[in-house]
């Protein structure tokens, strides 16, 4: 599904493997939703990204927080989330070459939260999400990458953390000024 199709995207987090794939099963069986990711996660823990209409992701999210059976640990339903997501969560975010941006990173104890940080700070500035990583070789953890301007990047890191702060799940918040570039070798 392309990211100007999508009118939701959701996730769940789960402590059982084998109770992700009950969910995965009763979320697709409830409502018409795709799966953009559905894997095992460090620290053996499942974690399902879905998207869809928002009637049909709140469905799906529902039947899969009762089929969750206590093994939920976190779960987000943003109706209208920002479009950047979908490039920084695929990796596919190419910087122009001269780019010279401020750096914001948000790190996160679990991948449900660095989405709902994603979200807000996309819509809190302008900012260019570049990096979304979720839990894998990062121990479970979530990890957002965004540049633009140093007061953009202040702003969208600002309200990200207090998304985050609020699900108790913050590991750190930062902002680089003046980054140097090989920090953005690998998306140059």
């Amino acid at each position: 599904m392309t990211a100007n199709k999508v009118k939701s995207v959701g996730v769940i987090e789960l402590s059982s493997i084998a109770k992700g794939y009950k969910v995965q099963d009763a979320m697709l069986k409830s409502a018409s939703i795709d799966i953009l990711i559905a894997r095992t996660i460090c620290s053996g823990k499942y974690l399902i990204v879905f998207s869809g209409s928002v009637s049909d992701a709140e469905t799906a999210l529902a039947a899969g927080i009762v089929a969750g059976e206590g093994a939920v640990i976190d779960s987000i339903l943003s109706a209208n989330p920002y479009e950047g997501i979908f490039p920084a969560l695929s990796q596919s975010v190419v910087l122009p070459a001269d780019w010279t941006g401020a750096l914001g990173v948000i790190e996160t104890f679990s991948g449900v939260s660095a989405v709902a940080a994603a979200d807000v700070a996309g819509k809190a500035a302008g900012v260019t999400l570049f990096r979304l990583h979720l839990a894998m070789a990062l121990g479970g953890k979530g990890l957002l990458l965004m540049t633009g301007s140093v007061s953009d990047v202040t702003t969208a890191v600002a309200a990200a953390a207090a998304e985050v702060r609020k699900r108790g799940l913050l590991v750190d918040e930062l902002v680089i000024p003046r980054p140097g570039r090989e920090l953005f070798a690998d998306y140059l």
